[in-house]
């Protein structure tokens, strides 16, 4: 069976509110619309199914058994229809209960509690889940819908037509010794000193690990590489045990603070990071979403009035 293209969920929604008033006025106050538009929706709706549903008693209308029959159907209808709606959404990522986040191991310090902490206020409701990896393990996943949102260094491994990009704060690198080594005490350092000193460094695929092959470039040697990690936490563990210097963001510097030291470069090698926030172009009407962008901004205005700590 064909259905009327006149038959319409609006149209089934007005006659919901009708059958619930028991009156035009009334239905119509319910609507924010007209008694003449509720009337209209309820003669239309007639057509499309081409049965009455009421019957005249003067200016009132009395339901037939077809109305009390259609009210009970299409009560179901709307109720299918709003949590097929919300279940494609979710599905979707769009003001799903749960928020999928992937950051920088790096971020969890401070940024990523502040920026959970002021999304939770505003959406109290939002479940969230973290997921931690480098720059590229989690470009790859925001792009396949893994996650909802990445907060990552903005460098050419995040640079994608499909993605949004908004800009948080920018971090300087240091060199990372232990308190007890020769160079713990200077204000700057010559990195090409260090041609000879052993190294720890992040795996291929984080941003931290580009940038240091950067410096290094710039120096000019290839450092000696003891070993590579998979996460920052584990590197500054391997550095104050004195297995290694490394190349480190600043934001760190609350981590390990009484067992290494952050020395800055020399300004020929001084280098940034740049963090941000990516989100896919066809997600920014999404409320959480908005929600995230609407804190991450926030944020970034706090830190600019506070200075660099991070």
């Amino acid at each position: 069976m064909q259905i009327d293209e006149e038959l319409t969920l609006k149209k089934l929604e007005t006659f919901l509110a009708f059958m619930h008033s028991g009156n035009l006025a009334r239905a119509a106050s319910a609507l924010n619309t007209s008694s003449v538009s509720v009337h209209r929706a309820i003669h239309s709706l007639e057509n499309a199914l081409r049965c009455p549903l009421f019957k005249h008693q003067g200016r009132t209308l009395i339901p037939l058994e077809s109305a009390y029959v259609l009210e009970e159907k299409a009560r179901k209808l709307i109720q299918d229809t709003s949590e097929m709606v919300r279940a494609t959404r979710e599905a979707a990522g769009f003001s799903a209960e749960r928020f999928k986040l992937g950051t920088l191991y790096s971020l969890t310090v401070k940024t990523v509690p502040q920026l959970i902490m002021g999304l939770k206020l505003r959406r109290s409701e939002l479940n969230i889940d973290l997921t931690l990896g480098s720059n590229v393990d989690l470009m790859y996943r925001l792009k396949n819908l893994e996650l909802d949102a990445i907060l990552v260094s903005l460098n050419d491994s995040t640079c994608d037509p499909a993605c949004e990009q908004l800009p948080l704060f920018s971090d300087d690198i240091f060199l990372a010794v232990p308190n007890e080594s020769p160079f713990a005490e200077q204000a700057e350092v010559d990195l090409a000193d260090l041609a000879s000193a052993t190294f720890i460094t992040l795996s291929q695929g984080f941003a931290t690990h580009s940038d240091g092959e950067r410096v290094f470039e710039q120096a000019g040697f290839e450092p000696n590489v003891a070993m590579q990690v998979n996460d920052i936490f584990t590197l500054l563990s391997l550095v104050s045990s004195g297995v290694g210097y490394a190349l480190l963001p600043g934001r760190i510097s609350a981590v390990y603070e009484n067992r290494i030291r952050l020395i800055p470069l020399q300004a020929r090698y001084r280098s940034q990071q740049h963090i941000g926030v990516l989100f896919l172009k066809t997600r920014e009407r999404d409320p959480n979403l908005l929600a995230l962008v609407a804190e991450c901004r926030m944020y970034s205005l706090q830190r600019e009035a506070s200075g660099p700590a991070d």
